[in-house]
């Protein structure tokens, strides 16, 4: 299952966490013998450090963790989900996915189960203007999932 993810900026911390639980709940329905992918805008920063979160992030990220990056890893260790941009060692223009003048950041990801991390060999950001960004889902209280 392909699930497409955008977290808007600003957004205050309630809205956030009702994300970020509707989400989990989403997820931990599909069953485990299901592929899942997640991928989109999450608007965090997961860093470069995988301590804490040895199994989810594989410490190839780029620049420091935010709240919003725990929040990120928070959520993909309780659902053994592996953030899969940190898995593989690249040069910083294949990392970094949002830029605004001297602020560079990835804030774009893609996420499957633990077990699947094997099904991936690859992780490249291709140009933001010629990224495809279908409709994404909108879940029943009207929040883009």
């Amino acid at each position: 299952m392909f699930l497409r993810c955008m977290l808007l900026t600003r957004k205050p911390e309630k809205e956030k966490e009702n994300f970020w639980n509707e989400l989990f709940h989403l997820v931990s329905c599909i069953p485990q013998n299901e592929m899942v992918v997640l991928a989109g805008d999450m608007n965090g920063h997961v860093g470069s450090n995988s301590v804490g979160y040895n199994g989810t992030q594989g410490g190839y990220g780029f620049g420091d963790r935010n709240a919003d990056g725990s929040r990120i890893l928070e959520f993909a260790d309780g659902l053994n989900i592996v953030n899969c941009n940190t898995m593989f060692m690249k040069q910083e223009s294949k990392l970094v996915t949002y830029v605004a003048g001297s602020a560079k950041s990835t804030v774009d990801y893609i996420m499957v189960r633990h077990g699947d991390k094997v099904k991936v060999s690859e992780v490249s950001q291709g140009h933001p203007k010629r990224r495809v960004r279908p409709k994404p889902y909108t879940a029943s209280n009207g929040h883009a999932v």
